[in-house]
């Protein structure tokens, strides 16, 4: 097992070296984002609220500095506003006319890398893709790139002097280290460190049940945040139960979960000439995972079920990084690659024996089907786990298989509902329920009056459809018979900044080409 351990740190070390961090995000210029305001106040806005409510409009937000003041109900859809009962505009308030608009909270997403695939990925395009999308806060997984260059960018987030989500940035289990982590004292040593040096969290991808039995006790009595990657290399000695017994609060991806509800078997049917080095290999024989897994209705199935939810365990899925598995032409071929995606990501994504996620040596039908079932089990479970009161979040892991930032993370909002969510559930899994993972429900996550403004604002109405988010809108025919291009988010608000989210688009398209010039 020590052996195991061993080999699972060097990997995730190796993880920080691979990819050469880009350039740091510039400071914010004046004409990016206006605010915030002493009083500013949106009019007429149809309220998405995050908390499962139905949509109530039209309404006026009154937002002070950065925070929801108060939301007043004005009038009734399809009749004009009447002044009488409005607020009013007092000197030196800001007043932006949002008549028929849609706000909801803004988005967070759990599993955000800031460029750490490719090399030299700006931070600045990672950033303005995640906030033109209407994700005003994202949770570092790993800081990949080095925890200083990540904190860096957490503290100039956090004085609003570059155009940036919020950062919540935790660190990979045993990164930075002079040596291995092998006893349970140097992992509770390690944890002690990452805590001093700011890290809001911890990333583990296994250990032996020793080690992170220290290290998970450790995190908790330091308030830093538990998530974990099952990996493969270890999941034989820690499926999801066993971590989630020993204190951890959140899963990644959904490794581990099928081996927690194996039922014949203790390993996973590997074929005799696997070898997880193998890309192809991995990924190939992880399609096949979720069948070897008991079936809905089960006894296994609703036991580690209710367990998980009685230890109020949280599943942050990323079902839209493993999509290519399903339909790799689809992913290769979507429509924001060809003004959104760096050469740089590109070349990554090009089959490759040494690119992390770049499996196709060979990826063919039989696989893809293998997927498509391995979608629909994981699916029903995600929707009976969030049916029984379990947590569902949402998260992206773009910036690997072919995804990009922002537009990974509106995919896993329809891949949500393509499990069975509702619209609302789907909002409510993007906002409020990540925000209760990141005990952050009192300040984000909701349109709530005392809460952050941090706000998604559309012409558009999402429950009905979510490709209305997507960067480059719902292609769809006009009242005209002629195809358009309708939808995006127009503003993005973090803690009460106004940020044209087109604008930040645009700039993200001068980079794109740019690269391509110099390429």
């Amino acid at each position: 097992m020590m052996f195991r351990t061993l080999l699972l740190l060097l990997c995730v070390t190796s993880l920080s070296v691979i990819a050469k961090p880009g350039p740091s995000a510039p400071d914010r210029r004046a004409d990016e984002g206006q605010g915030p305001y002493q009083r500013l106040i949106l009019r007429g806005v149809n309220v998405i609220s995050g908390q499962g409510a139905p949509t109530r409009g039209p309404v006026d937000i009154i937002i002070e500095n950065d925070r929801i003041a108060n939301i007043i109900s004005v009038g009734h859809p399809g009749v004009p506003i009447l002044d009488e009962g409005r607020p009013k505009a007092q000197p030196g308030d800001k007043e932006m006319d949002m008549t028929g608009k849609y706000v909801l909270p803004g988005f967070i997403d759990m599993h955000g890398h800031i460029g750490g695939s490719a090399d030299d990925i700006p931070a600045e395009y990672v950033f303005k893709l995640w906030m033109a999308h209407g994700i005003t806060t994202v949770r570092e997984p790993g800081s990949f790139n080095g925890l200083d260059w990540v904190m860096d960018h957490v503290k100039r987030s956090e004085k609003n002097t570059i155009v940036a989500p919020r950062i919540i940035p935790y660190l990979g289990f045993g990164m930075a280290s002079d040596d291995p982590i092998s006893t349970p004292d140097s992992a509770r040593k390690w944890i002690k460190n990452a805590a001093k040096r700011g890290a809001k969290g911890v990333k583990f991808f296994g250990a032996t049940p020793e080690i992170m039995k220290a290290a998970l006790e450790e995190a908790q009595k330091r308030g830093l945040g538990t998530m974990m990657h099952h990996a493969q290399l270890n999941v034989m000695n820690m499926n999801t139960l066993d971590s989630a017994r020993l204190g951890l609060t959140t899963m990644e991806h959904w490794y581990g979960l099928p081996e927690a509800l194996f039922e014949n078997q203790v390993v996973q049917n590997y074929p005799a000439e696997y070898n997880y080095n193998n890309e192809q290999h991995r990924f190939a024989e992880a399609g096949k995972l979720w069948a070897q897994a008991a079936n809905k209705g089960s006894e296994k199935w609703e036991q580690v079920r209710d367990e998980l939810i009685a230890l109020d365990f949280t599943i942050n899925p990323t079902m839209t990084i493993y999509e290519a598995s399903r339909d790799l032409m689809r992913e290769r071929n979507a429509d924001w690659h060809d003004k959104y995606t760096l050469p740089t990501l590109w070349d990554f994504f090009t089959p490759s024996r040494y690119a992390h996620g770049s499996y196709w040596f060979d990826w063919t039908t039989d696989e893809e089907i293998a997927w498509k079932h391995n979608f629909t089990k994981w699916m029903a479970f995600l929707n009976d786990y969030k049916n029984h009161g379990g947590r569902v979040t949402t998260g992206s892991d773009s910036g690997y298989i072919y995804k990009i930032y922002g537009f990974g993370y509106i995919r896993e909002l329809e891949l949500l509902r393509e499990a069975g969510f509702n619209a609302w559930e789907v909002v409510q899994a993007a906002t409020l329920n990540g925000a209760e993972a990141l005990g952050m429900d009192s300040d984000i996550g909701s349109i709530t009056i005392g809460k952050k403004a941090d706000l998604v604002i559309l012409d558009e109405n999402p429950l009905r459809n979510f490709k209305v988010l997507y960067g480059t809108g719902h292609y769809r025919l006009d009242d005209n018979n002629q195809p358009i291009r309708a939808g995006g988010v127009v503003y993005t608000v973090k803690d009460g900044i106004v940020y044209d989210a087109k604008k930040m688009l645009s700039d993200v398209r001068k980079m794109v080409d740019a690269a391509k010039a110099f390429d």
